[in-house]
């Protein structure tokens, strides 16, 4: 009973610390929410700074971990107006060329020509399996393409590497799901006749079964029904 106490009692305090934690941050939610910031304007005050820097004083002053990728590259001349956080981030990526995408724990910012396109084949899953998975688990972000193709037989999916991974670690985890539930298949049975002179031998999966004699002598090879030897 004590035990049990404890336990709900340590449950509560992590769950008001994270709370505490998105709260400050202006981030709401959990793993793979989308980026949720403060409406009050964000001033920032630069004559000549390279990009990579900006962006990660942004986040030091947002309290969120940046990774930024190596091909961001650019520098900020002249002042930038001062606008609510989300759209600060967003105005960046429209003059620099940039995508982001936050994974909950993660702002990834990375250059738009780094952008990926893959084709997944549904085999044993469905597209709207893999589309609910992705919204039940907030990867899904409606700026990148996640649709499927005639025929419902390929996905596409298009965004920065972060989302792609994502949905790929996603679509391949239903897909291995899916495979552990079907029922296995049995082998399918091989029957070999092979002929020697006048002995005959049945190879049946791969293992000798039985021998044969006949009196008509035969070549060697692979041929019909064997006959039984007479006595």
């Amino acid at each position: 009973m004590l035990r049990a106490l404890i336990q709900s009692v340590t449950l509560h305090v992590l769950r008001l610390l994270c709370a505490g934690f998105f709260l400050a941050t202006g981030i709401h939610g959990t793993l793979g929410v989308p980026l949720s910031l403060s409406k009050t304007p964000y001033r920032y005050t630069v004559l000549d700074q390279d990009l990579s820097t900006a962006l990660q004083e942004f986040g030091n002053n947002m309290n969120i971990r940046v990774n930024i990728s190596a091909e961001v590259k650019g520098r900020i001349r002249g002042s930038m107006p001062d606008l609510p956080p989300r759209e600060f981030l967003d105005r960046l990526a429209n003059l620099y060329g940039l995508q982001w995408y936050f994974d909950g724990l993660v702002l990834y910012v990375s250059s738009a020509k780094e952008s990926q396109t893959r084709m997944l084949v549904l085999t044993s899953i469905r597209f709207t399996g893999l589309r609910e998975a992705l919204d039940e688990l907030e990867i899904s972000d409606n700026r990148y393409v996640v649709k499927p193709t005639p025929g419902d037989g390929l996905v596409l999916v298009s965004g920065p590497p972060r989302f792609i991974a994502l949905v790929e670690q996603t679509f391949n985890g239903l897909v291995a799901e899916a495979e552990a539930r079907m029922p296995e298949t049995p082998p399918r049975e091989s029957v070999l006749t092979l002929f020697r002179g006048s002995s005959t031998m049945v190879v049946r999966n791969g293992l000798p079964e039985a021998s044969y004699s006949s009196d008509a002598p035969q070549q060697d090879g692979v041929g019909g029904k064997p006959e039984p030897r007479q006595k």
